[in-house]
């Protein structure tokens, strides 16, 4: 039986539309989106080659993109893969406990989208990310939770023996993560102790997505299933953050001009 046969089986709502009910990707795109204005520069921090252009989803696809609907986007990482990516404005190559070359307070908005369980130094790129947001700026991040079975199984599997689990639970897999998950800053917890609440408000929850891990069958899609009901939310699978910097904003220049929505 086919990985799409298996999701259709469960969730006959993927016929209309091509996603399922509680989908971490959807769920984290569209609330974005609900903060995305005119007026906003964005990082896209750890932004890649531009995942979202991947989706096989036409919506979330399009949801991704930023461009045209906010004033510019940024797209920064240390992997070279960055200068490739066509979804963004102006593109950063990150370096190594380099500071991110942008002014102080000069982005309204941060997204890093499967970034933050990567990060090795918590300390140091958590303070980049406060000193290039604007006072009133979102930090808006989906992550794994450290707390969640996903990320527990990753840290009791030998990082060597990864790739072989993966393709086993998970066949129609596309491709492995290009930098190994080291658990430092995906947890509220951890959140908490980068980002102070004396000066953001954190909006941060644990949730579960769909199956993915059930080798292609019914019966182990349902058996997870089963473990989303029985897990305490604590525990669930997924962190999205949404982190609220305090303050009153700084002056800031006219707003880039924004062309008008193009029809199909």
């Amino acid at each position: 039986m086919s990985g799409e046969t298996v999701e259709y089986h469960i969730f006959p709502e993927m016929r209309a539309g091509g996603y399922p009910r509680g989908d971490h990707r959807m769920e984290f795109i569209v609330r974005v989106n609900a903060l995305l204005t005119p007026d906003m520069v964005v990082l896209d921090f750890g932004a890649g080659r531009g995942k979202w252009q991947y989706d096989p989803i036409p919506l979330r696809r399009w949801l991704g993109d930023f461009r045209g609907r906010c004033a510019r986007v940024i797209g920064a990482d240390v992997d070279p893969a960055i200068q490739e990516n066509p979804q963004v404005d102006e593109r950063v190559l990150l370096l190594p406990n380099q500071p991110i070359p942008l002014p102080d307070a000069s982005v309204d908005l941060i997204t890093a989208f499967s970034v933050f369980e990567h990060i090795e130094d918590p300390v140091f790129w958590s303070r980049e990310l406060d000193r290039v947001l604007r006072p009133g700026g979102w930090i808006c991040a989906w992550t794994p939770n450290r707390n969640g079975c996903v990320a527990l199984g990753a840290r009791l599997i030998p990082q060597r023996l990864h790739d072989a689990v993966i393709r086993i639970l998970e066949p129609r897999r596309e491709g492995a993560d290009s930098f190994p998950p080291v658990y430092t800053m995906n947890s509220p917890a951890q959140l908490r102790a980068m980002f102070d609440e004396k000066h953001y408000d954190h909006s941060v929850y644990a949730y579960d997505g769909r199956p993915f891990y059930h080798l292609d069958k019914v019966a182990m899609a349902r058996l997870w299933q089963v473990v989303f009901w029985l897990t305490p939310r604590p525990f669930k699978m997924y962190l999205s953050v949404f982190l609220h910097k305090r303050g009153p904003a700084p002056p800031r220049a006219a707003p880039w001009p924004v062309p008008p929505m193009q029809r199909a």
